[in-house]
């Protein structure tokens, strides 16, 4: 997985801010690590809303998009009431849909964690996986297939 803060910013990116609740925590009282995913679910439907197509205009275009594949990275522990800021960028779209992730302390700008996933397209009606995205991505990102 790249440096993302040695890579460009992305066309596509969305980013969100939130503070470490309670019950979060595991007993050592830091983010337990299973959370991390769930962080990555809140921004990466703020990216999807971005570019207006979330999961219900996913289901509507006809396609489903489930994650295939994540590699997450603990750089530094998250604790309570900390302010998190979570960015995601849209690397890859053309066969899959490929997201990389950055979470860092919202004051300092501190990395404390840097994940990304792949999503397939799959066909509602047929349940077969698409070898490349279909058109209505690249409608929704403003650019044409390549």
């Amino acid at each position: 997985m790249s440096d993302r803060l040695h890579k460009p910013a992305s066309r596509w990116f969305a980013e969100v801010e939130l503070q470490v609740q309670f019950f979060d925590l595991d007993p050592m009282e830091i983010v337990w690590h299973g959370n991390y995913v769930k962080y990555l679910e809140i921004v990466r439907c703020a990216l999807l809303d971005k570019i207006d197509y979330n999961y219900g205009q996913m289901q509507a275009s006809g396609y489903a998009w489930p994650v295939i594949d994540m590699h997450l990275r603990y750089v530094a522990p998250a604790a309570f009431g900390q302010r998190l800021k979570l960015r995601a960028d849209i690397v890859e779209w053309e066969n899959r849909l490929k997201i990389d992730y950055l979470i860092t302390d919202a004051a300092s700008g501190r990395r404390l964690h840097r994940a990304s996933t792949t999503q397939v397209a799959v066909e509602i009606a047929t349940r077969a996986m698409c070898f490349a995205s279909p058109p209505v991505l690249f409608e929704k990102l403003g650019v044409q297939p390549t």
